[in-house]
């Protein structure tokens, strides 16, 4: 059952391709093909690279951990729960570098045109640096 999630969940960055040969592959099938391989971007690796990772989880959590002996030392090893500590810090954190991306770019062009509006820009990108630390504290009371 854990295989075929894994196995699922590593294929989630596959499926807006999948979308894209089926609309316009009728067409320009050649065309269709160059654009998706030309088309993929850092975004995608790293979604794809977070997608392994959850299904690294879901296959090593369940039988291997409790294998190499955390049972045994007395801890009761919930895979869900750390599952969905590493979700939340993990998902805050993409969150937090979209929303410091964001804000900073428009600090700092704010700042350019009005340098006495730095101290206001700055506490927006504090601001938004928080979320992940929001996610971090939400993963420290799941564990």
């Amino acid at each position: 059952m854990f295989l075929v999630f894994a196995v699922l969940v590593g294929l989630i960055p596959v499926i807006p391709a999948v979308v894209f040969l089926l609309q316009n592959g009728k067409t320009h099938p050649a065309q269709a093909v160059s654009r998706i391989v030309g088309g993929f971007t850092g975004f995608n690796f790293l979604v794809g690279l977070f997608a392994a990772g959850i299904a690294m989880v879901w296959l090593a959590s369940p039988t291997s951990v409790l294998a190499a002996g955390a049972a045994q030392e007395g801890g009761v090893v919930d895979q869900y729960a750390s599952l969905a500590a590493a979700l939340s810090t993990g998902l805050a954190c993409i969150g937090a570098g979209i929303a410091v991306g964001n804000s900073g770019a428009a600090a700092v062009g704010a700042t350019a045109e009005k340098p006495e509006s730095f101290g206001r820009a700055l506490i927006f990108v504090g601001l938004s640096e928080g979320i992940a630390i929001y996610g971090l504290i939400i993963s420290f009371l799941i564990l």
